[in-house]
């Protein structure tokens, strides 16, 4: 909740001053809030798109909700679903993740789920096997042709915000056990296809260590997108990985 119109188009053009051409092997997608979707939507042949959050029915009473179809006509080509604040705060549970990654998947639009643990589950449980659990919820139903549409964000959320991000190695750990678990679901073909995205405070500093992890596939950017010149920066150390 940082950016309305205004600040977006100014986030938008500054990064284009920073990046004239976004480069070609590197999807980068803007997910600013619903009102600010129609401004970032004028920049459609700069950058990709998308919402922050969409509801899993097509209408009805849902007072401040927003459709597939609302987001279609916008053009918005992506949704994050399942972020660790809507969980939190809003009661997003894994089956309603699981029900908005199929009706997004039916719009055509791609969703971007979010899975992570806190810091006590981090230490108290085992936390990889929780957080392939989310995933593994949120694919329930899903077929392999429309699994590998989807985009998976690992995002601990002990560092989100907090200035705290997990090692390269500790990105790396997860990612991969989270490969591992979609290879036991499609098969290894299908699972390397879906890409899995670090969630926790990247920026410039740490954004090419982190990315030169063999699992981690890109990144779900919070506070460095506010801020044309970092986030130029994180996208220029993904291509020169690509």
């Amino acid at each position: 909740m940082n950016a309305g119109p205004a600040e977006t188009k100014k986030i938008i053009e500054g990064m284009k001053a920073e990046l004239s051409t976004l480069p070609a092997a590197v999807d980068t997608v803007f997910c600013p809030p619903y009102i600010s979707l129609p401004a970032i939507s004028q920049y459609a042949d700069y950058v990709g798109f998308g919402a922050q959050d969409v509801h899993f029915e097509d209408n009805g009473a849902f007072t401040g909700a927003i459709s597939t179809s609302m987001l279609n006509e916008l053009k918005a080509g992506y949704c994050i679903i399942g972020h660790s604040e809507r969980r939190e705060f809003f009661g997003e549970t894994d089956q309603t993740v699981n029900k908005k990654a199929i009706k997004l998947l039916a719009a055509a639009i791609t969703p971007i789920i979010c899975c992570g643990e806190t810091l006590d589950q981090r230490k108290n449980i085992d936390f990889e096997a929780f957080v392939g659990g989310q995933v593994k919820a949120a694919f329930a139903g899903i077929s392999a042709a429309n699994a590998v549409k989807c985009v998976v964000a690992y995002e601990p959320i002990w560092a989100i915000g907090t200035g705290e991000t997990a090692s390269p190695e500790q990105a790396q750990s997860i990612h991969k056990s989270l490969r591992t678990m979609l290879t036991s679901i499609y098969g290894s073909e299908t699972a390397q296809q879906i890409r899995i995205l670090y969630g926790g405070s990247m920026k410039a500093a740490n954004a090419a260590e982190l990315l030169s992890q063999e699992d981690v596939d890109g990144g779900l950017v919070g506070g460095a997108s506010l801020k044309p010149a970092e986030f130029a920066a994180i996208i220029r150390a993904a291509q020169k990985l690509s």
